[in-house]
């Protein structure tokens, strides 16, 4: 029986090799140096009290509300208080990057791209025989038969049934493209036809569109999504050796 274990650096990177996990590791060490270069190149500056606050949201994040916490979570990671402040500061430095890059191309992103933040509010039941699902979709628009009906004949799961069939709030990424296509296209409220996937035939209602609007979260997300394909390009671009 194993009583003590130490574990040494040299064990480290064999798990990380026998992991297959150096591929992520040498992305994230040339997203770094990538960020810190070129963050260097236009001269962007990081204040102290920036540090201080992306201090405060890494803790809070973490659930660290007192010093033995933070404490522990440092030992946990291996992590010295320098190489804190270090992860702090690049959670700063890449932050004020990505808005000094991004933040003047948002606007004609999100026009240019709109169609794709479009949300769609839908309730979906899923059957095995199309057959049924068309006899089903004409009934529902004879009002012989009501979709609330529907979920609680044919869905299985107990906690979709209970909601009806509901999926909730859900952008064109979130669904097959057949049945992205064919939802966003309807006038709700609307019985969609249904649709044929590999998984069985989709009976839908779309209840809502939802209009993209560009408020300050879809304007952080835009600028996190342009950063990050801004840094995969980069990175495809170098070479490098070990």
């Amino acid at each position: 029986m194993l009583e003590v274990a130490t574990v040494s650096l040299e064990e480290i990177i064999n798990q990380v090799k026998i992991s297959c996990q150096i591929p992520s590791v040498i992305e994230g060490i040339l997203t770094r140096k990538i960020i810190s270069h070129t963050a260097q190149e236009v001269n962007i500056k990081v204040e102290p009290e920036e540090l201080q606050q992306a201090a405060d949201n890494l803790r809070l994040m973490n659930n660290l509300t007192g010093a033995d916490a933070t404490w522990s979570w440092l030992q946990r990671h291996s992590l010295s208080l320098d190489e804190f402040e270090e992860l702090v500061y690049y959670t700063v430095i890449s932050s004020k990057l990505a808005q000094y890059l991004f933040v003047d191309k948002v606007e004609s992103f999100f026009v240019e791209h709109q169609i794709d933040y479009a949300q769609i509010v839908m309730y979906e039941v899923v059957l095995d025989d199309f057959d049924l699902a068309m006899e089903l979709f004409y009934a529902l628009g004879e009002g012989e038969i009501s979709f609330h009906e529907i979920a609680h004949q044919y869905i299985q799961d107990t906690e979709l049934r209970r909601k009806g069939g509901y999926r909730g709030i859900l952008s064109r990424a979130d669904l097959k493209p057949e049945i992205s296509a064919a939802v966003f296209a309807a006038t709700p409220p609307q019985v969609v036809k249904p649709i044929l996937t590999s998984i069985g035939a989709h009976l839908i209602l779309v209840e809502e569109i939802i209009e993209p609007q560009l408020d300050e979260m879809l304007r952080l997300k835009i600028i996190s999504n342009l950063f990050s394909e801004w840094l995969k390009r980069k990175i495809l671009d170098l070479n490098f050796t070990l």
